[in-house]
């Protein structure tokens, strides 16, 4: 199972691939704010990769629920300076967290290689062609609603086959549009219009998820549902809980972990990888 880029290839059969969360804005639901400046945004995608990211994840909108959407030239304004000098001091591929095909292709012609769209491309029909003409991987998300809504009473009739049909159609919109099979990537969307007890039923089933076929990206990182497990711990104090998450993720199936604190994930992959293989690999 590999993803080729423009100018970088992942083997996602040697191990797990960790994706650094970099928000580029001042209401994310645990950063908010931290790096909405440019040269503390590019200074904190450095340490990520310094500390093991396999991937940087750059997002100009919070998504985080009750959100409110961002006008596209704010978006751009925030995140393209950014992209544009990290692509020039990193030797990893640079993903655009956004549903707007003009900002991804912003984005791609700044220099990210990757496309990680929360609506699965439900909210702008552009954004698989953009997609398609760029080469560029397409991560594709089920989301119930949009943020402004998606928390309120999400319900399911049949949680994990509703996600599977979403991403399912998600997927032929890709291919008719031109996006290669294998360029393609599936998110169940922890805590994208789920419950607390519907992200524990798509983390304890994440193996239902492989019958599409197509590399699995998981991000419970600091979750509102571990902190609630947690005796409703803040942001900051949801490090282990994180972890715990993640070592799960990984042992049922996830092909790429989305996260915010690279370094401590890093090695929890490394340890997750090695117990579900049966084998230790040499440190690179």
């Amino acid at each position: 199972m590999r993803l080729s880029f423009k100018n970088f290839s992942l083997d996602l059969s040697r191990k797990t691939h960790v994706m650094g969360i970099l928000n580029i804005t001042p209401d994310s639901f645990t950063d908010g704010g931290i790096f909405f400046r440019k040269d503390s945004a590019v200074e904190h995608g450095l340490r990520m990769v310094e500390d093991g990211a396999d991937l940087i994840d750059i997002g100009g909108e919070s998504t985080r629920p009750g959100s409110d959407p961002v006008e596209f030239e704010e978006e751009i304004r925030r995140t393209i300076p950014v992209i544009e000098e990290l692509a020039k001091r990193v030797n990893v591929p640079i993903s655009i967290d956004t549903y707007k095909a003009d900002v991804a292709k912003r984005a791609l012609d700044a220099g990210a290689s990757m496309v990680n769209d929360i609506s699965g491309l439900r909210f702008d029909p552009e954004m698989a062609g953009v997609a398609a003409d760029y080469k560029a991987p397409l991560v594709i998300m089920h989301i119930k609603g949009s943020p402004k809504n998606m928390q309120v009473n999400p319900e399911y009739e049949a949680l994990i086959p509703e996600i599977i049909d979403y991403l399912r159609i998600s997927i032929k919109l890709a291919v008719d549009a031109g996006v290669k099979e294998d360029m393609i990537i599936i998110d169940p969307g922890i805590g994208f219009g789920k419950t607390f007890e519907h992200n524990l039923e798509i983390l304890k089933n994440l193996r239902e998820f492989t019958l599409l076929e197509k590399p699995l990206l998981i991000g419970p990182s600091r979750k509102a549902f571990i902190g609630k497990i947690l005796g409703n711990s803040p942001t900051s104090e949801r490090l282990e809980g994180t972890a715990a998450a993640v070592a799960i993720s990984i042992m049922n199936g996830a092909n790429i972990i989305r996260v915010h604190d690279v370094k401590e994930m890093v090695k929890v992959s490394k340890v997750a990888d090695a117990i579900k293989r049966g084998v230790i690999q040499e440190s690179s």
